[in-house]
């Protein structure tokens, strides 16, 4: 009987050793410093997993600002330096944005390449996000928005003997409630015959998302979905109730999934199941890092007086110039786009709390083998690998944000508190100093809707409701690194505080 388990052991130990010999690959000439790992095909995945930041920080002081890892059989170069990253972007013509974005899709929401040259469809996805969530097209969503997000916090019938009382409620999960249904009913309409029944329908679509976005870090590292069963039946509820033959009985869907719909009626050939799992990633697109970026502005917002009462001003001049005031008699506020975008305050009180929250990683493919050209020397990189920007390394960079792991709120103001741009990193001005939504080809097409969604969020939290923390001096709460690279990381544990009607 021993020699069984012996003879395994062996094995095993032969495996690794030729892994060794033949399994890791050797660096080149002219090729960036090389950590393979010691676990095949994962290589440095668990290090880097449990904590990016550090992981990148340590090997950065052992290498230099451009070095390579092993991550989960690719081969990643991590370009560390902020000053190196408009370089890098110079260099587009050898880079394939779109092979790892479409893959990773396909693998999280269960449809087939939605990449054009694969023959399923000929929609240009980014196309399609720009036109229907940019220029014009963005006036129509963010006054949806406003009016969904008063529906949602303000119900009819709303302020009564109750609601004047204080309501304490967990920060994230109220974000999470209010954003999510807000969110769904501006994107895809409202069933206005059947009140009730939508409310229920949200909730029930909420309890899905939530498990279906607990494991997609998983499902982007690769391991299949029907791993998760939960996360799996979840997914194909969410999708169910994205099917055009439902979404055709809502009125006020936006012109995004309108769009999307006649495109995917008539040009793809995806089945409706497929259709509503693409309407799925869109959903996802719009929440999952939209969610935790408004839980952190009113957060950070709140913890901080003198953030609270500029902010508070602003918002009050701002209702004033349009000649708007607070109400409960049905008619909700509205503000356009001119007057959203002149609010530099909230803007900077947006922007500093997505800086202190954001671990993107900005990934491109190498087509071919090429030359890297940064301002010190050049790289050989090999075709198929991935070149990689991180930009929380520039977010807490010392150099360029002093006193990084504060939340300063009027960080992106100059000294007229009108909007800052200009940051330096060793006294060069920098092109990059702030990369929440990703870059170049990759950046979010929605990034400007996300940040309107936000703004009008916290506008009607200041004035329809006062607002407290029920720990005054809670500390920030950890941010949750299982999720780093996906974007905006949600807080590890919920925050309690209350809030009541302000007396009109």
């Amino acid at each position: 009987m021993v020699a069984i388990p012996l003879t395994w052991g062996m094995v095993m130990v032969l495996c690794w050793c030729l892994w060794l010999i033949f399994g890791i690959r050797r660096r080149q000439m002219g090729e960036p410093p090389l950590e393979n790992g010691l676990i095949p095909y994962l290589g440095c995945a668990l290090k880097f997993g449990a904590n990016p930041l550090e992981f990148l920080r340590a090997n950065q002081r052992k290498h230099g600002h451009v070095f390579t890892c092993k991550l989960m059989g690719k081969y990643v170069h991590f370009i560390t330096n902020s000053l190196s990253y408009q370089k890098v972007l110079c260099h587009g013509k050898y880079f394939d944005w779109k092979k790892f974005h479409y893959t990773t899709s396909a693998k999280a929401f269960g449809h087939r390449s939605i990449d054009p040259s694969d023959g399923n469809t000929t929609e240009n996805i980014n196309n399609t996000f720009i036109k229907t969530l940019q220029g014009d097209a963005l006036n129509s969503l963010c006054e949806a928005m406003m009016e969904n997000l008063q529906l949602v916090m303000i119900p009819l019938g709303f302020p009564n003997s109750k609601s004047t009382a204080w309501v304490t409620e967990g920060m994230y999960a109220f974000c999470y409630r209010v954003m999510f249904e807000a969110g769904y009913l501006t994107l895809f309409g409202r069933d206005l015959t059947k009140q009730d029944a939508q409310k229920m329908l949200i909730l029930n679509n909420l309890d899905n998302f939530k498990q279906f976005d607990k494991v997609f870090p998983a499902l982007v590292a690769g391991l299949p979905i029907h791993v998760f069963k939960t996360a799996y039946k979840a997914r194909e509820k969410l999708a169910e109730g994205l099917k055009h033959e439902k979404l055709c009985l809502r009125d006020q869907v936006s012109e995004l999934i309108r769009l999307r719909m006649f495109l995917n009626d008539t040009l793809s050939t995806f089945d409706d199941m497929e259709k509503a799992r693409t309407h799925l990633a869109v959903l996802w697109a719009s929440q999952a890092n939209t969610i935790p970026a408004t839980f952190w502005s009113l957060f950070q917002m709140i913890r901080n007086p003198e953030a609270m009462k500029a902010a508070t001003e602003e918002v009050n001049k701002a209702l004033e110039n349009a000649g708007q005031k607070v109400s409960f008699d049905g008619n909700p506020i509205y503000l356009s786009q001119m007057q959203l975008n002149e609010l530099p305050i909230l803007d900077s009180i947006i922007k500093e709390a997505l800086r202190l929250s954001s671990a993107s990683l900005n990934i491109r493919t190498a087509k071919e083998d090429f030359t890297l050209h940064l301002e010190d020397r050049s790289y050989n990189i090999r075709k198929d690998d991935i070149i990689a920007l991180y930009p929380q390394l520039m977010h807490l960079d010392p150099e360029i944000y002093p006193d990084p792991l504060t939340f300063k709120y009027d960080r992106y103001l100059d000294e007229n508190k009108k909007t800052k741009t200009t940051f330096y990193s060793n006294g060069t001005k920098l092109k990059y100093y702030y990369m929440p939504f990703g870059s170049g080809a990759t950046i979010c097409p929605g990034r400007l809707f996300a940040v309107q969604e936000i703004k009008q969020f916290l506008i009607l939290m200041l004035l329809y409701f006062d607002l407290e923390l029920v720990e005054n001096h809670v500390k920030c709460p950890p941010l949750d690194q299982s999720r780093a690279g996906l974007g905006i990381l949600p807080p590890l544990n919920d925050i309690e505080f209350k809030y009541k009607v302000k007396h009109l």
